[in-house]
């Protein structure tokens, strides 16, 4: 459903739909068939490990870089996305995909052989887009012209920004090696080369208030981008954050709090934006806290569920 319509259909008392705009329902609404995210790994390092920026790298992310289980860098991007294919294929239904460059920073390191593996991406059967993970700071002019290249009629093309939060404390503290500056020079630069934006934000940083994440928000919606991935702020095994977590013990997210401040972040996001994801992933085994956050299923029922009992939905103080 147009999220600018939400307001006018829950006022007739009919809730049927999600209460945000959610990226599948864009999809499958925009391409009538199903569509999976093929994810990648290319081996790229990151300026914020190898030494360019830092060696420790965000204290949050782990040693593999969020790459997904399906995606190996020793496997070339046709069989990652075939092993993919396989792990997903439950049925004969019409599917089309997007390739996922997931891990680490995809705009990092030798532009012509980041293009021979867009390239590769792009010519797979049954593609209809592309999605490329990166940090702000690993935006400029060359790499956004190499990117803005597949733009073409109903392909989706985009970049997936690491903007975290708009607070440089915070970015500091999670040791981003950036600044919210960086974030609006890539946006700025992806947005006149017509790429797709969707920025990552992270809810439950220690020291951030309520008045914090709504600000966050706000930016988010002030700027051109397309898209939100939202994530609860989870504590990975062998991380710095874990060492910092054992060591100062600073209070976790609770789901009740996080389910409170997402639909709070969402009302306050502009309608039109779409959102790809409400909550952060991470197998049992290499995850300390919290383990609600295991329950996905559960945690997307709670939102919705909250969102009817307001009586709001996404962007309510924005029409």
């Amino acid at each position: 459903m147009d999220s600018t319509k939400k307001k006018d259909h829950y006022k007739t008392g009919d809730w049927s739909g999600k209460p945000y705009n959610f990226f599948g329902d864009y999809l499958l609404e925009k391409y009538k068939c199903k569509i999976l995210k093929l994810p990648i790994s290319i081996g790229t390092s990151c300026p914020n490990r190898d030494g360019t920026i830092n060696r420790g790298g965000c204290i949050f992310c782990s040693e593999d870089g969020s790459a997904a289980p399906t995606a190996d860098e020793k496997l070339s991007i046709t069989e990652q996305m075939e092993k993919a294919i396989s792990n997903f294929r439950r049925s004969d239904i019409r599917t089309r995909y997007i390739a996922y460059f997931q891990a680490y920073t995809n705009t990092y390191g030798d532009r012509e052989k980041l293009k021979e593996f867009y390239d590769e991406a792009v010519s797979f059967p049954n593609i209809m887009g592309i999605m490329i993970g990166t940090r702000p700071d690993c935006i400029d002019e060359e790499i956004a012209e190499i990117i803005s290249s597949y733009r073409r009629k109903d392909f989706e093309l985009w970049v997936e920004l690491g903007f975290q939060t708009m607070h440089n404390r915070s970015l500091d503290f999670l040791n981003r090696g950036h600044s919210h500056e960086d974030t609006l020079s890539a946006v700025e630069i992806l947005s006149r080369h017509g790429i797709n934006i969707c920025l990552h934000v992270i809810i439950g940083i220690p020291g951030e208030t309520w008045n914090d994440i709504i600000e966050t928000a706000e930016t988010v919606s002030s700027l051109p981008v397309q898209g939100v991935k939202i994530h609860h702020l989870h504590v990975i095994k062998n991380t710095p954050l874990e060492k910092i977590y054992r060591k100062e013990n600073f209070e976790i997210i609770s789901m009740k709090k996080y389910v409170s401040y997402i639909c709070d972040f969402i009302e306050h996001l502009r309608p039109d934006i779409t959102i790809h994801r409400l909550l952060g992933d991470r197998m049992e085994d290499s995850l300390i806290v919290p383990k609600w956050g295991l329950h996905k299923g559960t945690v997307i029922k709670e939102i919705e569920d909250e969102f009817y009992r307001r009586g709001t939905f996404q962007g309510f103080f924005k029409l």
